[in-house]
């Protein structure tokens, strides 16, 4: 009977390994794509001469080339990044639990936070980095911080404030505390909000981060990096510091991802 289980057309023996196939199946066109718009990349800027937009292959060498800068200077952008990421989906967090609790918070704190969201980065780059210290990385991180926390504060309210009428009314028909609401229903109603500000979050702390180093700072980070090789000509460097910080931004929103699937894996969209 097990042997014709096993065989069984409908049984769900080999699905693990036909559900494996199809994603791998998934990814061949955005590779296929990824890797033509390279070729083309390439083909089209290959010669002599400098080049504003250099071919990828003298990226490549400038990478390797300037190895020990670019390795220096992206551990310091890294690290301004996610502490800014930390800070600012700490500070949004708490201050969305707040709001969220009282509406008297609510209606101070939200047209704060739309407000600061509205400041221009140019604008306030140069008061953050003069009141932290401009070679202070605290500096960097409070400029990431700020991005960060509008999308994270916005998502968390609307998380804890949008619960469906019905959810609620069974959790009072069952005579439940307000901290048994909060701990079982909105919550969980709240995290698929959160991650989706934290993805987005993640992005927004490199570009705080690499716009807050082009108003002053040590000359190892991505943003001092990339300012002065464009100044003195060097587009190759250049292009390889954009892509590294590219590249940081890019590893963190997948980090959110997969905590994301680990904390959340009943999410409807997951089951989707």
């Amino acid at each position: 009977m097990t042997v014709a289980a096993e065989a069984r057309p409908g049984s769900d023996a080999g699905r693990p390994r036909r559900d494996l196939g199809s994603s791998l199946m998934r990814l061949v066109p955005p590779v296929l794509v990824f890797l033509a718009a390279i070729a083309i990349w390439e083909l089209a800027t290959a010669g002599t001469g400098r080049r504003v937009i250099p071919p990828p292959s003298a990226i490549v060498a400038a990478m390797g080339r300037e190895s020990d800068l670019l390795t220096r200077s992206a551990i310091a952008t890294f690290t301004e990044a996610l502490g800014g990421l930390l800070i600012g989906s700490v500070a949004g967090i708490v201050i969305g639990f707040a709001t969220a609790r009282w509406a008297v918070a609510r209606d101070i704190l939200v047209p704060l936070a739309v407000g600061a969201s509205t400041i221009p980065l140019i604008a306030i780059a140069p008061i953050i980095g003069n009141w932290f210290g401009v070679l202070n990385p605290l500096s960097k991180m409070m400029m990431a911080a700020l991005l960060v926390f509008f999308p994270v504060v916005i998502n968390v309210i609307r998380g804890l404030v949008e619960v469906q009428p019905a959810q609620l009314e069974l959790m009072r028909s069952y005579a439940s505390s307000p901290t048994e609401v909060l701990r079982k229903v909105r919550v969980p109603n709240m995290l698929p909000f959160l991650f989706t500000a934290l993805k987005v979050a993640a992005t927004l702390a490199f570009i705080g981060a690499i716009v807050a180093e082009y108003f002053g700072g040590t000359s190892a980070v991505i943003g001092r990096v990339v300012l002065t090789s464009m100044s003195s000509g060097r587009f190759d460097v250049a292009w390889a510091g954009i892509i590294i910080g590219a590249l940081g931004a890019l590893g963190a929103y997948l980090i959110v991802v997969i905590a994301e699937r680990l904390i959340i894996p009943w999410s409807p969209s997951f089951r989707a």
